[in-house]
């Protein structure tokens, strides 16, 4: 037993020592691959982080590639629309041009549409007031969109005057030719005469009987009408009416304004009416025609103001 003992503990011993001589060179090798290998470990996932990196910024730069791209390929699609809308916006300023000039040269005979939803004439009668417009633009003129002859008063009358003007007397008789003619005999007309809004203050005036705006643009559309009657134009066809200043069309604060609300329109309307208010030769009131009539004459005792 002692023998055994001894065996066993020589063994054990010796056991120890060879693991001790063998294990420790092994143990220190595996240490450092240990070592080594955690190094190349962290160098591997440092450059597969950089390839990372790497990779989104080049698919952020081939992004920002694509988007210039687009853009540009869209820049040059608008450039190119452009080009082909401002050549046919230049063919049509030139085919507007050819016609402005040609329209100069040969002013257009007007055909009215009745859908246009104005006085839809017949086109030989609007061609006719055209030509007669144009005949005499300082003294009339037409709109055949309403189917209105305009004569501005400040031609047609003296100032402050319902009597008409040599001038005026010869264009309303050649205004009368074409309303009697085939194309306009039938017509109805209404014949208004409308002032600016300076009050009648002229002694003179208020004399003559135009006490106010209302009484001299009546007085005006009468002479018209006396006018017309006279050329042949049937009573029975007309109507008149003073509007005054309660229809202007242009501004009465400025001068030019003023001049264009002063003027006797001659409507003329497309169909005949029975119910229409005509005048007749004997409800006409006569109208003294004085001469010496003008409210802008003053005489020396009337202050300026009074000029109307």
């Amino acid at each position: 037993m002692a023998r055994m003992l001894k065996w066993l503990s020589t063994a054990t011993i010796s056991f120890a020592l060879t693991s001790g001589i063998v294990g420790c060179v092994p143990q220190e090798k595996y240490n450092a691959k240990v070592l080594e290998n955690s190094a190349q470990a962290e160098q591997l996932n440092a450059l597969q982080q950089q390839e990372a990196e790497a990779n989104a910024q080049s698919t952020a730069y081939k992004s920002q590639l694509d988007t210039l791209n687009d853009r540009l390929t869209s820049e040059e699609a608008m450039n190119t629309n452009l080009q082909s809308q401002n050549k046919d916006l230049t063919g049509q300023v030139s085919e507007l041009d050819t016609k402005l000039k040609d329209n100069i040269n040969s002013p257009p005979r007007i055909e009215i549409n009745a859908a246009s939803g104005g006085n839809a004439l017949p086109a030989p009668l609007t061609n006719a007031l055209t030509e007669f417009a144009a005949a005499n633009p300082g003294l009339v003129e037409f709109d055949p969109v309403r189917g209105i002859v305009k004569f501005k008063s400040d031609v047609t009358f003296a100032t402050g005057s319902h009597v008409l003007t040599p001038e005026a007397r010869t264009v309303i008789d050649k205004f009368a030719t074409i309303l009697n003619s085939q194309a306009a005999a039938e017509y109805e007309l209404n014949v208004a005469g409308h002032t600016d809004n300076v009050p009648v203050t002229n002694p003179r005036t208020i004399a003559a009987g135009d006490l106010n705006n209302v009484y001299l643009s009546a007085h005006r559309a009468i002479s018209v009408y006396e006018e017309l009657s006279t050329q042949g134009v049937s009573r029975a066809r007309m109507a008149v009416v003073g509007y005054g200043d309660q229809r202007p069309i242009a501004d009465n604060g400025t001068t030019e304004g003023r001049r264009a609300n002063r003027r006797v329109e001659v409507l003329i309307l497309p169909t005949r009416r029975g119910s229409a208010v005509t005048a007749s030769s004997e409800g006409t009131p006569r109208v003294s025609h004085k001469s010496e009539m003008n409210k802008d004459s003053v005489e020396a005792d009337v202050k300026p103001e009074l000029n109307k």
